[in-house]
């Protein structure tokens, strides 16, 4: 698509979600200490959440040019509600990412857009690139396997295995290729257990952007094909190109991304606790726990007398600040640290840090294996569910922490899985063969080596 003799300049397009847009940062990262020319679009809220967060120096050394669009959304709406926030980007992002592209290309017409990279969770803007002169591609945040389920949703529907809403319908199991799992209801990547309306949104949001991803010449994926070699290999024009991770070749973006500043006070204090010793605890972006479960695990996390490095938002308890048992921060003051948001790379790298206790977001999830960090799994939403099975039961690189009739995760099931993780070496062992495995991947002759320089080399002709 792109003009001979013209340098490529691709546009990258997130999902304004925080795993989402570290994913698509990290790849941009890698694009750009390329030699090729990277524009990164995020909505105007977060745009200036990112740029808050990043340091003077991240600001100077970045190849990246950071712009903003619209969301749709007044000031006073709640964009924490990200239903309503994609429903207002599904009425007017593409307009706006139309506007912006003519705007870009009217600036400098010796690098107009060339590409545009499109989170597939947004991927009805994948329609936009052609009409607007410039080649489509996909980003896919997940797993691999989400795309073939998403991907075979209207056949899903035709043969009445789903109704229109998502919803499955007499059978308990959706199988969509012999060589894949079949999914249970619950482990969907639209499900919203606690929340039906919400999940008929995303589900209508799912199906309309994997209609559109069909327009995208490559999607590219943050996997590796021994992780999911099968379902890579029933996608078309996918390139599988994770591990995404920091190298030393992208410090200029080491921040790029977050949507809070990151305390890297916790590096030194994981620097004090000895190897293997610590447990860290991260809930993600988007997961909120009630004051009653966060109380459980705050008990849990001081009962089993082991350090721990805890992230706990501002807006983790139910949307408010969270509230701990009486004397809890005083009790567990030398073996506890507990930071609004951390380094996760650097935490999971850190040799101190033995298990990750995480909601098994699909980036967390591949920071975690790819790092050899055995996983504590307490999936929230959506493929989260989906996650925690290839964590438990095809990887074996971690345990579930089951809730009871309540609803609720006790200090008792959290406890005796903290102890079962630190006494059982074999899913250590196993997390440090996946380990192995990502970082093969990402090696010269790696398979999301190759397939990353194949792209590059579209990139450039």
């Amino acid at each position: 698509m792109e003009v001979k003799g013209k340098r490529a300049h691709v546009l990258a397009v997130p999902c304004p979600a925080q795993g989402h847009v570290r994913q698509l940062m990290k790849l941009s990262t890698q694009i750009a200490n390329r030699g090729i020319k990277i524009t990164f679009v995020n909505t105007e809220y977060i745009h200036a959440k990112v740029l808050a967060a990043m340091s003077e120096e991240d600001k100077r050394q970045s190849h990246i040019e950071l712009m903003s669009i619209p969301d749709g959304l007044t000031p006073e709406d709640d964009r924490n509600d990200g239903f309503k926030l994609i429903e207002s980007l599904r009425r007017t992002m593409s307009r706006n990412l139309t506007d912006l592209i003519e705007k870009i290309n009217c600036q400098d017409k010796d690098e107009k857009i060339s590409h545009v990279i499109a989170d597939t969770t947004i991927g009805w803007i994948l329609d936009i690139p052609k009409k607007m002169g410039a080649e489509p591609v996909a980003f896919q945040p997940f797993a691999a396997a989400g795309m073939v389920l998403q991907l075979h949703i209207p056949k899903l529907i035709e043969e009445g295995n789903l109704d229109i809403n998502g919803f499955m319908m007499e059978n308990e199991l959706i199988k969509v290729s012999h060589d894949l799992p079949p999914w249970r209801r619950n482990e969907l990547i639209w499900s919203i257990p606690s929340d039906l309306k919400g999940q008929k949104i995303l589900f209508e949001c799912i199906l309309t952007a994997g209609q559109s991803i069909h327009h995208a010449s490559w999607i590219l994926c943050n996997t590796f094909y021994e992780l999911e070699s099968s379902a890579c290999n029933l996608i078309p024009n996918f390139l599988s190109i994770g591990p995404l991770l920091r190298s030393d070749t992208s410090k200029s973006c080491a921040s790029g991304g977050s949507f809070w500043v990151e305390d890297t006070t916790c590096l030194s204090w994981l620097d004090e606790k000895p190897d293997g010793s610590v447990i860290y605890v991260s809930f993600g972006s988007i997961a909120v726990l009630s004051q009653d479960q966060l109380n459980e695990l705050a008990l849990a996390l001081e009962l089993s007398g082991r350090p721990f490095l805890w992230v706990v938002r501002s807006n983790l308890v139910n949307g408010s600040q969270a509230e701990y048992p009486n004397g809890f921060r005083e009790r567990v003051a030398e073996r506890a640290k507990i930071v609004e948001w951390a380094p996760q790379e650097e935490v999971l790298a850190h040799s101190s840090v033995w298990c990750f206790l995480s909601h098994c977001g699909w980036n967390s999830t591949m920071e975690g294996l790819s790092l050899g960090v055995p996983f504590l799994c307490w999936p929230y939403f959506a493929d989260q569910f989906h996650n925690e099975n290839y964590i438990c039961d095809m990887w074996k690189i971690g345990l579930r922490l089951n809730h009871d009739e309540n609803g609720l995760r006790s200090r008792h099931e959290i406890i005796t899985k903290i102890e079962m993780l630190f006494s059982d070496r074999s899913v250590k062992a196993n997390a440090l063969k996946l380990k192995e495995k990502a970082q093969r991947s990402v090696s010269e002759s790696g398979s999301s080596f190759k397939n990353f320089e194949t792209f590059i080399g579209h990139l450039k002709k």
